[in-house]
């Protein structure tokens, strides 16, 4: 008896990320890492940058800025309060930069 052959085809497409890579800052840490209350950052908002001040970390589904924030505490997102509006809003770490 003969063994039939199987062929095996393997089809490559277009590479899926899921997340992000965060950007290394000039220190050797990612963008948004270990931000405290008070820190000073920056982050874009509708193509220029604002700056702000940190309220809280986030570690938790919580409702904060007006919307529900789907943080934990291997995902962390951050409260921060715009310097020129006063308004609050919800940043993931990779979206902010510490000033000095």
């Amino acid at each position: 008896m003969r063994a039939a052959a199987v062929a095996t085809r393997v089809e490559s497409g277009p590479t899926v990320h899921t997340k992000e890579a965060p950007e290394m800052a000039k220190d050797g840490k990612k963008s948004g890492e270990d931000l405290h209350k008070g820190d000073h950052v920056a982050w874009s908002s509708h193509g220029s940058e604002t700056t702000g001040e940190v309220e809280q970390k986030i570690t938790e589904r919580t409702e904060a800025a007006g919307r529900t924030v789907a943080a934990s505490e291997e995902e962390p997102q951050y409260e921060v309060r715009s310097d020129k509006s006063g308004k609050t809003a919800v940043h993931k770490p990779s979206a902010l930069k510490k000033k000095k």
